[in-house]
Formats: C-alpha cells, structure tokens, sequence
C-alpha cells in the first residue's frame, strides 16, 4: 500500500514536471504553504486565547484565584505528557535553534508532526500561563509546513529551503498581521544569502497567510496613537538603546544559567514539578506574567500606566509614581526569568514574545520616570513601542526585523527614525558582546552553524570525517612474512598497506615501492616489520575536517591513516575525498537560493 502511493505521488510530480518548472511551480506551492500556515496560526490564537478565556472568565469559583498558582504547572504538565506519550520518534524541539540546525544539517527536513505538536504544546503551555510566546511554535509548524509540501512535491534542497522559509514567513505574518515583518525575518534569520528570485514566493506566502489570518481571527494586536517624535527626545532614545542592549547581555547570560541548571535534571517530571511551581509562584506575584502579556502592553499604550501593577497582590499601591517604576522593572527581570524557566521545564514557546514585552516596559519605564522626575515631558507610548524594537532586535540579531515588526503592528511608521536608532544601538551593543544570538551560539558552539561570514569554515564543519573514511586496504600483520601477503598485494590498487597488531592497534605503514625494491633485489624473506614506516602523522575519529586538513598541511601528506580513541585502525582518510566532498556542499549553498 506504501509502496503504491509513493509511486502515485512520484507519477504526478513526473506529470507535474512536464507541464511547469519548478521555479514557476514554486509560485504556486508558495500559495499552498501561505493558506496552511495561516490556518494553522489562526487555530493556534484561537486555541490559546479560549484557553486563556476560560481559565480567567470561564467559570466561576471562590478560590479560583489561588489556582493561577498551579495553573501553568498543569499546561507545562499536559505539554510534556503529550510530547512522551505521541511524539516517539525523534527529538520534540522548540525554538527557532532547530530550524537552522535543520537548515545546515538535515537538508530542510522537518518531521511532519511538528505541523500540528506545535500548535498544540504550544496552546496547552501559553493558554495555562506558560511566559512565552506562541511565534516561536507557530514559524515551526509554518517551516514544517513548507518543508512537508517541498518534499511531497519531490522538489530540490534549495527548493525545499525556500518553501520552509515561506512556511516561517507565513507564520510570522499570520500571527502578528504583518506581512513584511515575515518577509524580513525569513530574509535575516533563515535566508542571509538572499537573492531577488526568492522575494516572490515569500511575499506571495506572507501575503497569503495574513489575509488567511485575517478571515480567521481578525484581532488587531497594538493600537498606537501618536503624533510623531520630537528631536529633544533623541538623547533619551538613545538612553534607552543603551539600557535595552545591557539588559539584552544579561538575558543571554541567564538563558545558559538556567538552561544549564534544568539540563541537568534528567526526569522530565522533575523539571515540570520544580519549574511549573517556581513559575506559578511568579505569576501569582507578578499576574502580567501570565501568557504572552500583550494584554499589558495594550493597556500602557492606552495610558493606563497602573495596568503593571493594578491586579497584583500589591495593587493598593499603584496610586504611588515609584512603585509604578520599580514594580515595572521587577516585572522585566521576572519576565525573563518566567519565560526561561517555563521553556527549561518542558513548555513549548519562544523568546519573540518576552522580548517584546521586556523591551515595551524598559521603555515604558525610561519615559514614565523622566517624566515624574520632570525633566522632560517624554511621549510614553512612543518609548514602550522603540523599547519593543530594540529589544527583540538585541536579543535574536535581528535589527531590520523589529524596525519593520513594531512598525507594522503597532501603525507607528511614523516612528522610523527612532525605531532605527534604538534598535541599531541595541543591537551593536550585544553584537559587541556576543558574536552570535541566542538561537544560534548552541549550533556555533557545536560547529553546526550554518555561516556566511567565513564560509570554508562553515562547509567543513558541515562535514564529518566518518563518512570520508576509506576502508578499502590491505591490512598487514606486524609480524606476517611478505611472502604470504605478496600476491594479495601485487593486486591491490593501493600503493601503502597499514600495519596493525593484536585487536587492530595502528602500528605503521608499508609502502609498495619499499617492498617491491628489498624485495625483488635482496631476494631476502622478509617480514612485515622490516618494511614497516611511522606514519606521517595520524588523525581520530572525533577530529574536525578543519583540524584533519591542518595536520596534512604541516606533515605535507595527501592522505592520513584514522583511528579510534583507543588507537585502532579504521581506515585513510584523503585531501581527494575531502575536497570533493567539499566541492559538493559548496556547490549545494550556491544553489542555497539562486
């Protein structure tokens, strides 16, 4: 039955093939991808929001209250239980670190259970009050998407790339109502070796999922009224910059504090008991903690400056300035503690939401004590809405991203100059830092990354010496006679034989024309060791192409014999095997995105 269909499937692709080019198909399964991901970020809204409803207005109880304590532990608790009990084949990952590893190392195949395990982890997580952000989940299952119709279509690997990047573009655009936003992060985070054929399908894609979107769920997420920005407000958006990419530095290095402490708790129950009620313990603390918290931001775009605090335990003092700002700077550092713990114990989201909640209220934070202090009259909804900018463009690398996100769904195009000018600084200041961003320092640090900077690097790092091992030698004895290995050698279309003793141990090399010479002129019997030469260097398993190609250079050698850890012969390794292998996944990033 299997076999039936994939051969029905190959017969219309080999159909399909004759009447339209891929690249003209593209255009068309752009469209496809575009439609799905739009339903599926509008069921993921949906989903999450009925969640959210609920949990808060649903239903009535007299202690109800007190359950917010334990109500993002159960949604981390459901996510986990239905990653280990349906998602048994393979890895569930979240965030946007797997898409590029998926990018550099898998050819663009993304399991197909991501379309919908996303959406629905993600819903349980978030809709229970999980501090994340539904973008994350939502640009994988729309890469999912994209990479599942590439590969139905029997379509290239830089085909299948860019219908992933559609997918995710689409996601983007769909979630927010930003169109150009998706386009932009698809370019700057998933494609940076952009060329003008891939515009179409992506903008056809994004275009597509935000009117999908908006069919289906049409809730605009930011309303920003403003009347531009004035220039004696420049030297505190650059304040602001600066503050928004130290904060930015202090969350990567959190992220790996608290990465590494639930790394390693090896029970997944473990991780979801401990961080459901830390987190639980937060929100009940700080109630703008629950969910994504745009609601939050809404409410201080609309000048309601007590929304921080005014259904907090502390809400008898949201008539006092100072407890306004210190409680809205308590809250940032608790978001990002929130939002990390909730993805260490098991909860699907990303940072893409946090970040712009920590950024709106760094920057509501800045204007609202400037202007209590009187030392200017600070437009406050303009800073919260560059503070978003700068904060989402610090933390993942992507400035162009935030400018065109913030102003799209917030109207506040008007902002421009500001919007570059924080977000630009910011992101200098982390960069300044930290070469990579906190998606891609895990595949960095692994040599996984797939970089355009220093491209040799890059395509080595892609390649393991494993596969390049050649095991096709004549393996000799320490201690064997010539004579018994003559015309097994005479045969061999290799010219040196590796030497090896009890249990495979590497022990040297023999060279054909070192045998042929003592051999034929002598006339002597001789034995392997006679013969037997150190080799010019020699390399592990575990060694990196780059490591393997500095050894040859230096000994001046064409091939190296390999070895395990415990020094047992595995085969030779050659510059030929490794410059072509080289040349093949060159040739493939230069058709990346032609």
């Amino acid at each position: 039955m299997y076999v039936r269909a994939v051969n029905y499937i190959d017969s219309i692709n080999q159909y399909r093939k004759t009447k339209i080019s891929n690249r003209n198909f593209l255009v068309i399964a752009a469209l496809i991808v575009g439609i799905l991901a739009g339903l599926a970020a509008s069921l993921l809204k949906t989903l999450t929001h009925h969640i959210e409803d609920f949990l808060q207005s649903g239903f009535h109880w007299q202690y109800k209250y007190y359950l917010f304590f334990i109500f993002p532990f159960i949604g981390i608790l459901l996510s986990v239980m239905y990653v280990r009990r349906f998602i048994r084949k393979g890895e569930f990952e979240t965030g946007l670190t797997p898409i590029l590893y998926t990018i550099s190392k898998k050819s663009s195949k993304i399991e197909p259970h991501n379309i919908y395990s996303q959406v629905i982890t993600a819903a349980l997580t978030v809709g229970f009050g999980g501090s994340t952000g539904l973008e994350a989940p939502i640009v994988t299952s729309g890469g999912g998407i994209g990479s599942v119709v590439g590969r139905f279509f029997g379509l290239s690997y830089r085909e299948t790339t860019l219908l992933l990047a559609c997918g995710a573009a689409a996601g983007i655009a769909a979630a927010f109502g930003s169109p150009i936003a998706g386009i932009v992060f698809a370019i700057e985070v998933l494609l940076p070796e952009f060329t003008i054929p891939a515009f179409i399908p992506l903008l056809l894609a994004s275009a597509t999922a935000a009117v999908v979107s908006r069919l289906f769920y049409n809730e605009q997420l930011f309303y920003l009224v403003t009347e531009g920005w004035q220039i004696n407000a420049l030297i505190y958006y650059v304040l602001l910059a600066v503050l928004i990419g130290l904060f930015s530095i202090y969350f990567k290095k959190i992220n790996g504090i608290i990465k590494s402490a639930f790394y390693k708790i090896s029970n997944p129950y473990k991780k979801v008991v401990l961080g459901g009620l830390m987190l639980g313990l937060l929100v009940f603390l700080f109630p703008t903690l629950y969910g994504e918290g745009y609601i939050t931001i809404k409410n201080l775009l609309g000048g309601n400056y007590t929304a921080v605090i005014s259904n907090s335990i502390f809400s008898d003092y949201s008539s006092l300035p100072w407890v306004i700002i210190l409680f809205t700077l308590i809250t940032v550092f608790a978001k990002s503690a929130a939002t990390l713990i909730t993805l260490g114990a098991g909860g699907n989201g990303g940072i893409f939401a946090p970040s712009l909640i920590m950024g709106g209220l760094i920057g509501f934070a800045v204007a609202f004590t400037v202007n209590t202090l009187g030392i200017a009259h600070l437009n406050v909804a303009n800073f919260i809405v560059a503070g978003m900018a700068a904060s989402l463009s610090a933390i993942m690398h992507a400035p162009l991203t935030g400018i065109f996100l913030i102003a799209e769904i917030t109207g506040g195009y008007i902002l421009m100059v500001p919007l570059m000018i924080t977000s630009a600084i910011a992101y200098l200041i982390n960069r300044g830092k930290y070469k990579y961003s906190i998606y891609t320092e895990p595949l960095a640090k692994k040599g996984e990354l797939l970089s355009h900077e220093d491209k040799d690097t890059t395509v080595l790092n892609m390649m393991k010496l494993r596969y390049l091992v050649e095991k096709d030698y004549l393996m000799l004895g320490q201690n064997e006679l010539l004579s018994e290995k003559w015309n097994e050698m005479l045969q061999s279309k290799r010219n040196l034989f590796p030497v090896v003793g009890e249990g495979l141990e590497f022990k040297g090399l023999v060279y054909a024309e070192d045998m042929l010479k003592k051999g034929i002129h002598t006339g002597e019997e001789l034995h392997v060791n006679d013969l037997m030469q150190e080799a010019p260097g020699l390399v592990f398993i575990s060694d990196p192409l780059k490591l393997v190609l500095e050894k040859m250079e230096k000994e001046n050698a064409w091939l190296l014999p390999v070895l395990d850890e415990e020094r047992r012969y595995l085969g030779f390794v050659s510059k030929t095997s490794i410059f072509n292998k080289y040349r093949a996944l060159l040739s493939r990033q230069a058709d990346y995105m032609e």
